[in-house]
């Protein structure tokens, strides 16, 4: 996907919000080697290196246009790659921390993927990830309903986007077969609060609505767009807009 920082910045506050549950939840040792799954700008890669004292952090990202602004967050102690995960999950590499804030979404199977994750900790390594509760979004659900139905479905090829977010419950279930007994995993609606029912589409056009508009041409695009914002207004008529948007946050702890 072409990603624009611009378009995802222009919620900076709220997409960061989770960041800071994250960091409450890791646990700080002297020299830790730490590794951030899809960090974006690296804004955030920084502040979390800021607070880990002398740790080393590498940040990886699947997007050149995401990276042109990690140079002014970059140091001695944070680098940053591009790299996607499922290229990053390959490597030799071991980490004290594996940090993820909502990336591992647009990755597929997490039945395996929390796994291969997991086996790039060395003993005694945390996992803290946070992600979109996406199955449980209403802006998502509104996504697949018009995905279904034509003339989009047919435009599409019936391939929309599957969310491979699991339930609380079986990413824990994950995490004990993988060797964790210390775990922490919730869902937490964390608000917004918009203008109106434009403003939740600018923010839904950021992320959620990408994989759908880029595999159409300009007419029937315009077309999905439109009828989306429609039922997005239908839903959300009321101003400002209340969004409860739903994400899920995952430590775990592996000796």
């Amino acid at each position: 996907m072409s990603w624009d920082p611009n378009v995802y910045n222009k919620f900076k506050s709220e997409r960061s919000a989770p960041f800071y549950d994250l960091l409450s939840l890791v646990k700080i040792k002297p020299g830790m080697q730490v590794i951030d799954l899809g960090c974006g700008t690296g804004e955030l890669t920084r502040k979390l290196a800021d607070c880990l004292q002398d740790a080393t952090i590498l940040g990886i990202d699947s997007s050149p246009e995401m990276l042109n602004d990690s140079k002014e967050f970059s140091n001695n102690r944070v680098n940053f790659q591009c790299r996607s995960i499922e290229e990053q999950l390959k490597l030799a590499a071991k980490w004290d921390l594996v940090f993820s804030n909502a990336a591992i979404q647009w990755v597929d199977n997490h039945e395996t993927l929390l796994p291969k994750i997991i086996s790039t900790l060395k003993p005694g390594g945390q996992l803290v990830i946070q992600l979109p509760a996406q199955h449980h979004n209403i802006s998502n659900q509104l996504l697949n309903e018009l995905a279904d139905e034509e003339p989009f479905s047919i435009t599409l090829h019936n391939q929309k986007k599957v969310s491979p977010v699991l339930d609380t419950s079986v990413y824990a279930q994950l995490l004990f077969e993988n060797g964790s007994k210390d775990m922490t995993v919730y869902e937490k609606i964390y608000p917004l609060i918009l203008k109106d029912s434009t403003a939740l589409f600018d923010w839904v056009s950021g992320t959620a609505l990408l994989p759908y508009v880029e595999k159409l041409e300009k007419e029937a695009r315009e077309g999905f767009i439109s009828e989306y914002k429609r039922r997005l207004e239908k839903k959300f008529n009321k101003s400002p807009v209340f969004y409860p948007f739903k994400r899920i946050i995952i430590e775990a702890s592996f000796e």
